[in-house]
């Protein structure tokens, strides 16, 4: 690999940061940002992003990416200001190779960056087949496989740990687009939780010792296009997603130990859709999209609030929410994206005035939208079509965009931070817009990977997990 021309760090204590180009940051503009750290971190979890953002972060969460979707679970970095400009040997601070093969998205927190793979090892054995009905572009299982998880510095990308969490001959070979370890982890700064499906839930603290594992037996996906649900954490709780074609449930964990909650049952065949904790009305609730119905969840008891049917088959896309409306899409036979109003939801709101607003084209499958401000963004299907909409009344913000550069399916999800937008395709191309009402296109990146997993964006860095390396882009 070619080295950038510099090798530059910064530590977390003295990382530059331009909110010349954050509408919502203006009028902080003239405070010193080390000083202000904690006002800083509640003016923006109050206030700045949309409102009541339902997601509170604390300050250390806000100026990392510590889960699946970011520090506000909609794709937004408030504190970052990555590059906009790359390619193989322009602002590449470093490069590594990755064991195995995943989907999985990169977190970041402190002096590191998360991953986790499945890794193949041993002798290879006669190819297992699933060849149930239905079942097309199956990978066939040849070996037993390593699930690992790794810390990996942000100096300089060496590798810090890596855990062997589970060694075990897959019992589904997954689909050829997809992954053994697509599920994202997510910390609190404290601890990492891991969640590998089939492969079990883990706790381990921060310098890789295993603290506790749950093992929930084994998910049965639809066409055995594997599983991809993450986990996520809210205060002392874990939450679990389990939605297959055998029974579907939905856990809460306690995080320090493992020790199950509460478990409910759910009338859902296989999503890959990752749940949403928001807090409405100073209670906190889990939103759930899935083929039968978005339903709403006391996290406390697990108990089910309310309940919307609107979606179709196969939920990959994760929900949305803000000033108390939860946005939530998919795409697979048919398109459908609605609006829930949370105030005064209760018992099955299908059809009511709950319900804001409908949409029925242009909606996304694979990847998740993008809630950036007062702007709704989200892909057609898996392609490069750019929708903007006004979240609160589904009203769009001019027509769709095709974005130039990329022709291969998106599966990552759009991300954005200091007024410019990335999306990320299979193909190796991440094309930066503007975040205005004309969306420019400002950059067209091409690197020689192909990208699944969504992209990280901490301070001045934005981490690019492909299929077999993981970037560092910083100037």
């Amino acid at each position: 690999m070619r080295r950038p021309h510099r090798r530059l760090w910064y530590s977390l204590d003295r990382q530059p940061f331009d909110m010349s180009q954050s509408k919502s940051a203006k009028s902080l503009s003239m405070i010193s940002l080390p000083r202000f750290l904690p006002l800083l971190g509640c003016v923006f979890a109050l206030s700045a992003f949309g409102g009541d953002a339902g997601v509170r972060p604390g300050t250390e969460a806000l100026r990392n990416w510590p889960q699946w979707r970011g520090p506000l679970a909609n794709g937004v970095a408030p504190l970052a200001n990555p590059p906009i400009h790359w390619s193989e040997t322009n602002n590449v601070r470093w490069k590594i190779r990755l064991p195995g093969k995943a989907h999985s998205s990169p977190i970041v927190f402190g002096d590191s960056v998360y991953v986790l793979a499945a890794v193949p090892v041993g002798e290879a054995q006669k190819p297992v087949y699933d060849d149930a009905p239905g079942v097309h572009d199956s990978v066939p299982v040849t070996h037993r496989h390593q699930f690992v998880a790794l810390a990996i510095s942000r100096r300089d990308g060496s590798v810090s740990w890596k855990k062997v969490l589970r060694e075990e001959w897959p019992h589904e070979g997954g689909h050829v687009t997809g992954s053994l370890a697509s599920s994202s982890p997510v910390t609190d700064g404290e601890q990492l939780y891991v969640f590998f499906g089939s492969r079990g839930l883990h706790g381990l603290n921060l310098k890789g010792d295993l603290k506790w594992s749950k093992d929930l037996g084994r998910m049965h996906t639809l066409h055995a296009h594997g599983e991809g649900s993450s986990p996520v954490l809210h205060g002392e709780t874990l939450i679990v997603c389990w939605d297959q074609e055998g029974d579907s449930f939905l856990y809460a964990f306690d995080k320090r130990t493992g020790k199950q909650l509460w478990k409910v049952p759910r009338d859902e065949k296989t999503a890959w859709s990752t749940p949403l904790v928001v807090e409405h009305e100073g209670k906190p609730q889990i939103i759930v999209s899935a083929t039968k119905r978005v339903r709403g969840y006391d996290l406390a008891t697990g108990a089910q609030l309310w309940e919307c049917a609107g979606l179709t088959d196969n939920v990959v896309s994760s929900p949305v929410y803000t000033d108390g409306v939860v946005i939530a899409g998919n795409s697979y036979y048919s398109q459908a994206m609605l609006a829930i109003r949370l105030a005064g939801a209760k018992g099955d709101i299908t059809g009511t005035t709950n319900v804001l607003w409908k949409l029925n084209r242009m909606t996304p499958y694979v990847s998740s939208p993008l809630l950036y401000d007062n702007t709704l963004y989200f892909l057609r299907h898996n392609q490069n079509i750019l929708s903007r909409l006004e979240p609160l009344t589904g009203k769009p913000r001019d027509g769709a965009l095709r974005l130039e550069g990329i022709n291969d399916f998106i599966f990552a999800s759009p991300v954005g931070a200091a007024g410019r937008i990335y999306v990320t395709s299979r193909d190796g191309v991440t094309v930066v817009l503007g975040h205005d009402s004309k969306n420019a296109t400002l950059a067209v990146n091409k690197l020689e990977d192909s990208f699944s997993a969504s992209p990280a964006l901490v301070g001045r860095e934005l981490y690019l997990r492909g299929e077999q390396f993981l970037y560092c882009i910083a100037e």
